[in-house]
C-alpha cells in the first residue's frame, strides 16, 4: 500500500498517520522557506527563479513579476480591484512548460474496464452529446479533395468560426472548474469531522479547480457572454455541482474516474481547435497576441500569441486526465495522492493515460527519495 511506503525509511515505530505527518514535514523543512517549490520537477526544469515565479504568483523574492512590481512602485498601496495594472496573479502551485512539453500531447482514452467505469464513460458521451445538440455543434470530417471556402466550410458545419469556439470553450471551462472543487470541499470537511490528515488530496483538487477557472478568466477576456449565454451557464453550474456533489459523496473513485473522461474530451477539443487554427480555419485567432493574463500565469514570452495560450490550455487538460485517471486507480480512503508534492513532467503526463496502483506507489517512493536529498538550506 500507498500508506505503507510511507514508514519505510522515516519511522518504522510509528504509526501510519504519523509516518505521512513525519514525510510532509520534512519536506517543509527541506524546501525551506519555498513550500514545495524547491521540487525543480515540478515545474518542469525550469531554473529556480522561473520555477517559483509560476509556482506562487508575486512570490516575495520574485521581482519578475509584473503585479507586484506595479503595486509596489506605482501605486502607493492602492488595491482596488478597478485598478488596471494589478493582473490578479495570485495563484496555487501551477505547471510551467518547456515549449517540447507543450508539443509533447497525445490524444488517449482508457477503456472503461468495470461497471462503474463504464458508467462514468457513458455519462461522459451523454453529455458532450446534448452539449453538442444544443451548440449546433456537429463533428463533421472535410471530404478528401473539396474544393470549398472557408465561408463554406463554416456554413456546411465543417469547421467553427472564431464566436463559435469561444462559446464552447467558456461554456466547457465553467463547468470543468466545479468537480475539483466539489472534490475538495467534501474531503477537507470530512477531515475536520473526522480530525484526521487528508493524504494530500485536497491540495491537488483545489489547484485543480483554480487551474479551469483560469482557463476561463483568460477566454473571458476575448469575449463578454450574453445574459442568455450567463444564465444557461447559471442553469448547468447548478444542475452540475448539486450532482457530482451527491455523487462524489457515494463514489469518490467513480468521480475522479467520470471527469478523467471529461478531460480526454477537453484534451481531444483543444487538438482540433489548435489543428484549425494551425491549418488557418480560424484567422481571426492566427496572430492574436496572448491575452496579459496568460502571460502572467503561465509565463509566457512576452510576444506570444494565443495558440501559444491554446498549447498550454491543452496541457492543463492532460494534467487533469492524468492526475484524475491516476487517482480513480487508487483506494480513495487509505492511500496518499502521490501527486500532492510533485507531478511527473508532460513527456509522462502527455504519453501515458494514467498510472496504475502499483506505479502511483512507486512515484511517490521516487518522490521522497528526492525530497530526503535536497539539501537543508537550499
Amino acid at each position: 500500500m500507498l500508506q505503507h511506503s510511507l514508514l519505510v525509511g522515516v519511522a518504522p515505530q510509528i504509526t501510519r498517520r504519523v509516518g505521512y505527518n513525519a514525510l510532509v514535514l520534512s519536506s517543509v523543512r527541506l524546501s525551506a522557506s519555498r513550500s514545495f517549490s524547491s521540487c525543480a520537477r515540478r515545474y518542469n526544469h525550469l531554473n529556480d527563479r522561473q520555477a517559483t515565479a509560476a509556482a506562487v504568483g508575486p512570490h516575495k523574492n520574485d521581482t519578475s513579476s509584473p503585479s507586484l512590481a506595479l503595486t509596489a512602485t506605482n501605486h502607493g498601496g492602492d488595491i482596488s480591484h478597478q485598478n488596471p495594472a494589478h493582473h490578479g496573479d495570485w495563484v496555487l502551485f501551477h505547471p510551467v512548460y518547456t515549449p517540447e512539453e507543450l508539443k509533447a500531447v497525445e490524444v488517449l482514452h482508457r477503456e472503461a474496464t468495470c461497471f462503474s467505469d463504464k458508467l462514468a464513460a457513458n455519462l461522459v458521451k451523454i453529455s458532450r452529446w446534448g452539449y453538442d445538440l444544443v451548440s449546433g455543434y456537429k463533428h463533421k470530417v472535410i471530404p478528401p479533395g473539396a474544393d470549398m471556402t472557408l465561408q463554406q466550410l463554416r456554413k456546411e458545419g465543417y469547421v467553427l468560426d472564431e464566436k463559435q469556439w469561444l462559446e464552447r470553450i467558456l461554456f466547457l471551462e465553467s463547468i470543468a472548474g466545479v468537480p475539483g472543487m466539489v472534490a475538495a470541499t467534501l474531503r477537507h470537511l470530512q477531515s475536520l469531522r473526522l480530525m484526521r490528515r487528508d493524504n494530500g488530496w485536497i491540495h491537488t483538487c483545489l489547484e485543480e479547480a483554480e487551474n479551469e477557472r483560469m482557463h476561463l478568466m483568460t477566454f473571458m477576456t476575448l469575449r463578454n457572454p450574453s445574459i442568455f449565454f450567463r444564465a444557461m451557464i447559471l442553469g448547468a453550474q447548478g444542475v452540475f455541482y448539486n450532482m457530482f456533489f451527491l455523487s462524489y459523496l457515494i463514489s469518490p473513485r467513480a468521480c475522479h474516474r467520470f471527469v478523467g473522461y471529461l478531460e480526454e474530451e477537453a484534451v481531444l477539443t483543444y487538438t482540433k481547435c489548435i489543428k484549425e487554427v494551425e491549418a488557418g480555419r480560424v484567422p481571426e485567432w492566427s496572430d492574436m497576441p496572448a491575452p496579459q493574463i496568460a502571460i502572467d500565469y503561465w509565463r509566457l514570452e512576452p510576444g506570444a500569441k494565443l495558440l501559444d495560450v491554446i498549447y498550454a490550455v491543452r496541457s492543463d487538460e492532460t494534467t487533469h486526465r492524468f492526475v484524475n485517471h491516476s487517482l480513480a486507480n487508487l483506494d480513495v480512503k487509505t492511500d496518499v495522492n502521490p501527486f500532492a508534492l510533485q507531478e511527473p513532467d508532460m513527456h509522462i503526463k502527455g504519453k501515458k493515460i494514467a498510472f496504475e496502483r502499483p506505479e502511483a506507489e512507486q512515484y511517490f517512493k521516487e518522490t521522497r527519495h528526492i525530497l530526503q536529498k535536497i539539501p537543508a538550506d537550499s
